[in-house]
């Protein structure tokens, strides 16, 4: 079997990342190549990486979070009651899996909704999945799934995702929950 059949197998196991690292190591001087078993480790880091990557991305676009905000452009200053420890302390995403809410408060347009996007975008990266809402359509979205009878399809869409975000009212509060655990029974508590 040749270079070009080997790379068409990889790509056709959907094994793309390999494919790449292997015609990577094809280009290499044969005196240069490594031995069998780093030959095989790097392909095997090579296509974790190159799904890790593609999960990444495919997390990103279904987030449709509004800003490409990202936590080391979070601008931390007294005036904003925002000191460094806070996006530091957010960046690992523990809340996440602690399932605790995080409440951002202030004035408008001192970069509540840019913080929450920083989140948002920082939790994709450790492989949680995101969702945004505007609050307004969030309950739109509710009120017309329980007329046509179609709202436990959309809680369990909601539930795959490991944070959610909402603007509350734009003007003051920006929310962010993690896991919506407890979403069905606030819903159908509010029947």
């Amino acid at each position: 079997m040749n270079t070009q059949e080997t790379i068409l197998q990889l790509e056709g196991l959907k094994l793309k990342g390999m494919a790449e690292c292997y015609k990577a190591l094809q280009g290499m001087p044969v005196n240069q190549w490594p031995t069998l078993d780093t030959f095989m480790a790097r392909l095997a880091e090579a296509e974790q990486q190159y799904r890790n990557r593609k999960r990444t991305e495919m997390y990103l676009k279904t987030s449709k979070l509004r800003y490409n905000a990202v936590m080391e452009d979070v601008i931390c200053s007294e005036e904003r009651n925002l000191n460094k420890e806070i996006p530091l302390k957010l960046m690992d995403c523990t809340f996440i899996d602690r399932a605790e809410n995080l409440l951002i408060d202030g004035k408008t347009g001192c970069g509540k909704y840019f913080l929450a996007c920083a989140v948002g975008r920082q939790a994709c990266f450790m492989g949680h999945r995101v969702e945004y809402f505007s609050m307004n359509k969030f309950v739109e979205r509710i009120a017309l799934a329980k007329l046509d009878g179609s709202l436990l399809k959309v809680i369990n869409h909601i539930e795959t995702s490991s944070l959610m975000t909402s603007d509350c009212n734009r003007s003051t509060t920006t929310r962010v929950w993690p896991c919506c655990r407890y979403l069905r029974t606030a819903i159908r508590g509010n029947q």
